[in-house]
């Protein structure tokens, strides 16, 4: 797990501005869905072409997330990095300018749909009537990357719990693009990982001074279960 905390200087800033470091002091559960972002075998599984090693030690505290959301009557949606064999495309810049060959091959032969690097990590406790939804960008809300944001806006949910890796690239795509389209965005930092501890914090850092409600499973759960928060590290 990422050993890290918003330094004091930051969270005097926020505080600052808007008189509180935590955005939101409630959840409705069934205005809420938990969005699972790449938890997948290509990045969780240990010895994974793209693996993210942390990203392990977030699954617990996922289950944990999504079984009291389930309980209180929320959504769980699972979201799946979804790419052609080509890298052709809108997002082809990216294959284009990033990698070398070698890299490319790779990332792409993970990423397509079917594989067994593709499918969802085993450990994590996804129901069969769940929705799970396809994106071939970062984020998950930006226009043409899935169907996401229809599938919210569908179910009447206006607030987003958004876990899983990486942290400062989907993860913090999505929670970015959720806020510009009106979203209340919700970060568990302990149910996001990234490659290092100094990526974590930066998105992390990102996030809470700007765009979503930065704080630990605990806490968020304390929330759907509409108890008083427990107190918190910043």
């Amino acid at each position: 797990m990422h050993d890290v905390e918003l330094p004091r200087h930051l969270v005097e800033r926020i505080e600052k501005r808007r008189g509180h470091l935590y955005l939101f002091d409630t959840i409705d559960p069934a205005a809420t869905a938990l969005v699972v972002v790449d938890m997948q075998n290509a990045f969780v599984a240990e010895g994974a072409p793209l693996e993210v090693p942390v990203a392990r030690d977030i699954v617990p505290n996922i289950n944990r997330l999504a079984d009291t959301l389930r309980a209180a009557g929320g959504t769980v949606i699972w979201v799946q990095m979804t790419m052609t064999g080509s890298g052709s495309g809108a997002f082809s810049v990216y294959y284009k300018y990033f990698f070398q060959e070698e890299g490319r091959r790779k990332h792409l032969a993970a990423l397509t749909e079917g594989s067994d690097l593709h499918g969802i990590y085993p450990e994590l406790d996804v129901k069969p009537d769940e929705p799970v939804v396809l994106k071939n960008r970062f984020s998950a809300l930006i226009q043409g990357s899935s169907r996401l944001d229809e599938l919210c806006k569908g179910r009447g949910i206006d607030t987003l719990v958004v876990a899983g890796t990486l942290t400062n690239v989907c993860c913090e795509s999505t929670v970015r693009d959720a806020m510009m389209l009106g979203y209340r965005a919700f970060m568990p930092a302990d149910a996001n990982a990234a490659l290092c501890d100094e990526e974590q914090l930066a998105a992390l850092t990102s996030v809470a001074l700007f765009f979503g409600d930065i704080r630990d499973t605990d806490g968020v759960i304390d929330l759907m279960e509409k108890r008083a928060p427990r107190a918190q590290s910043a």
